[in-house]
C-alpha cells in the first residue's frame, strides 16, 4: 500500500467539504500543501482588554498544524507590522490583522463567481499566504498567473513556499491601487477590499473579462464583467465576504481614540430623543454596511452595561461623533452628537430610506464601475445610488 503524506488526507476532506458547489476546484484544493503556506499564525487571545494575540506554532508534520492547516478557517499571519513567521515563541502581538490566509470555502467561492478558465489570463491582487495563487496556478497553469502584494516580505515568502511544490507563477510587491505589472487580464479577483475600484484594474481588465472584489468597510462581495464600452456591470452577491483594505504602510491608521474619549466624556453640542430603537449594528448588518456606503468611514464601538443596555458609539476621524444609550425606564433613548456633523441624523435618515424601500436585501443592488468617472450601487428601486 502506498504510503502518503499526514496532510494529504486531510486535504483531499477539505476539498470535498468546500468544492461541493464547484468542483472545477476539487483537485486544485485535494493536493495544495497548505500546511506549507503557513507555518505559523496568529490567534485572538479571547476576552484580552486589548487586540492581543498568541503565536501558534507545531512541527510541519505535528496532527495540530495539519488539523488547522486544512480546516476551513482564516489563519491570521500578520498583526500590525509583525509577521507570525518573525515571532519568537511565546511572543504575543497587539493590533489589528494586516494579513492572512483567507478560509478555503471563501477563496473556491470567490473564484467559482470569477469562473476562470483553463487559458484565462488571470489577476491575484493579495498575494497573502499565497494559497489563493497556488490554487489558481494549479489550474490554470504558473504562466497564467500574475499576483501582486504591498508587502515585499509576502511576496518573498510566497514565492519561495510556492517553489518548494513546483508552483512558479509571477508574484509582484507592489502597491495594487496604482499601476499594474500587465494589463489585458480575463479576470481579476482581490482577497483586499477596496473603495474605490482602482481605475487601474479597470483599464487591466479586457472587454467581456470580469472582477471579483469586495468594497471597503463592509461584506459586501461584487462581481461585475467588462462591456465594450470600458464600463463593468453587475451586482451584490448574496454571500458576504470581508477582506482587510489596501494598504500603502506597513499598518493601518491608529483607531479613533480620542474621539472616543471626547464622545465618552462629553455631552456635545446636541442631545436628543432617537428616533426609533438604537440598532445592533452587529446584527443587523445590512443597515450598518448602508450607512458606510452613505457615510464613509464611520468607526462604531459598543458596550453592553452591566443592567444590560446598550450604548453606541459613532466615531469619524474629523472629529464628530454620536453616542447613543438606551434607556434606564423605558423611556426614550437619547442621542448626543458633537462635532461639524450630525453622524446619528445620517443613520437616521439611512434607516427611514431602507425601511420605505420595504428593507431591500443589499445582493438585489446593481453596481456599475467606470474607470473615469467611478463606480455606483444602486438601490433595486433605482432611486437610490451610492457613490464608491
Amino acid at each position: 500500500m502506498p504510503v502518503t503524506d499526514p496532510w494529504t488526507d486531510a486535504a483531499r476532506a477539505l476539498a470535498d467539504k468546500v468544492t461541493a458547489n464547484a468542483a472545477e476546484w476539487h483537485e486544485a484544493v485535494s493536493v495544495t500543501p497548505r500546511h506549507l503556506l503557513v507555518p505559523q499564525w496568529w490567534e485572538r487571545i479571547p476576552n484580552s482588554p486589548a487586540e492581543e494575540w498568541e503565536l501558534v506554532a507545531h512541527t510541519e508534520d505535528a496532527p495540530a498544524r495539519v488539523a488547522t492547516a486544512y480546516s476551513d478557517a482564516t489563519l491570521v499571519t500578520r498583526v500590525g507590522p509583525r509577521h507570525a513567521d518573525h515571532a519568537k515563541p511565546d511572543e504575543k502581538a497587539t493590533g489589528s490583522p494586516t494579513s492572512s490566509s483567507t478560509l478555503p470555502g471563501l477563496v473556491v467561492s470567490m473564484m467559482h463567481r470569477l469562473d476562470a478558465k483553463p487559458g484565462h489570463k488571470v489577476l491575484d491582487v493579495g498575494t497573502g499566504s499565497g494559497y489563493a495563487l497556488a490554487l489558481f496556478a494549479h489550474r490554470l497553469g504558473d504562466d497564467h498567473v500574475t499576483s501582486v502584494d504591498v508587502d515585499a516580505y509576502l511576496v518573498e515568502a510566497a514565492r519561495a513556499r510556492l517553489a518548494a511544490f513546483g508552483r512558479t507563477p509571477r508574484i509582484e510587491a507592489t502597491d495594487a491601487t496604482r499601476a499594474l505589472p500587465d494589463s489585458e487580464y480575463d479576470r481579476i479577483m482581490a482577497t483586499v477590499s477596496v473603495r474605490p475600484v482602482p481605475e487601474t484594474w479597470l483599464h487591466a481588465l479586457r472587454p467581456g473579462g470580469r472582477i471579483v472584489t469586495t468594497i471597503a468597510h463592509t461584506a459586501l462581495l461584487i462581481t461585475a464583467d467588462m462591456g465594450d464600452d470600458g464600463v463593468a456591470r453587475g451586482s451584490v452577491q448574496p454571500d458576504p465576504a470581508t477582506f482587510m483594505e489596501t494598504r500603502q504602510e506597513a499598518d493601518y491608521p491608529p483607531k479613533l481614540n480620542d474621539v472616543f474619549t471626547l464622545a465618552r466624556e462629553g455631552d456635545g453640542e446636541q442631545v436628543r430623543a432617537a428616533v426609533g430603537p438604537i440598532p445592533d449594528l452587529w446584527q443587523e448588518w445590512p443597515l450598518r454596511w448602508l450607512y458606510e456606503l452613505d457615510t464613509p468611514g464611520v468607526e462604531t464601538r459598543a458596550v453592553k452595561m452591566p443592567d444590560g443596555r446598550r450604548v453606541l458609539w459613532l466615531l469619524a476621524a474629523d472629529g464628530s461623533w454620536a453616542c447613543a444609550e438606551e434607556s434606564e425606564d423605558g423611556a426614550a433613548d437619547l442621542v448626543h452628537q458633537g462635532g461639524s456633523r450630525r453622524l446619528w441624523d445620517g443613520l437616521e435618515r439611512v434607516r427611514r430610506m431602507w425601511e420605505e424601500r420595504n428593507r431591500f436585501s443589499l445582493h438585489s443592488m446593481t453596481v456599475e464601475l467606470n474607470p473615469d468617472s467611478g463606480g455606483t450601487l444602486t438601490a433595486p428601486d433605482g432611486t437610490w445610488t451610492f457613490t464608491l
